[in-house]
């Protein structure tokens, strides 16, 4: 199935000189849904993966299913002041301005290994700063899932050393 008919491009969001991929056409179509998390999933199938890490917020919807064809757990990354216990906190830059993002430190047991999954891969900012989180938190990292690539902006270079599988590349 065509996984980029259902994605939508919406231009200067959300400002000027973006172009957002708006994912709520191929969220509302069943099979369109099926589709992009069977993608995803896929390449990690025969993976030993303790826990799937989904990235806030719409990494959240692709993280879960994900998990459960897996058989793992499901482990939150929030923007500041979200979750409720203690946690570890890291800023980082995106390509259109700056934020951070937090886990809760008990969230990963040294040692577990991790499939970090998102829906948009950028300049790879966000990636980058929760794999040097979960890391700092004792996880390995075998693994990054996202539903779509923006090639051009080139941040698969700075995701070298994981495994980094794109349901979609523009």
């Amino acid at each position: 199935m065509n996984i980029k008919k259902f994605i939508r491009e919406v231009p200067n969001f959300p400002q000027d000189g973006v172009s957002y991929k708006d994912i709520t056409p191929l969220l509302k179509d069943p099979a369109g849904l099926s589709a992009a998390v069977q993608a995803m999933l896929e390449p990690f199938v025969d993976a030993e993966v303790d826990l799937i890490v989904g990235i806030e917020a719409r990494g959240f919807v692709f993280a879960v299913p994900i998990a459960l064809e897996l058989g793992c757990g499901f482990v939150p990354v929030r923007k500041p002041g979200k979750l409720p216990a203690a946690t570890l906190s890291r800023d980082y830059a995106l390509e259109y301005g700056e934020t951070s993002l937090e886990i809760h430190t008990d969230a990963i047991a040294s040692g577990q290994k991790v499939l970090v999954v998102d829906d948009v891969l950028a300049t790879g900012g966000t990636l980058v700063a929760t794999c040097q989180t979960l890391e700092e938190l004792g996880a390995v990292v075998v693994g990054i899932s996202v539903l779509a690539e923006l090639s051009f902006l080139s941040g698969r270079d700075r995701l070298a050393e994981y495994k980094l599988e794109s349901a979609i590349v523009y």
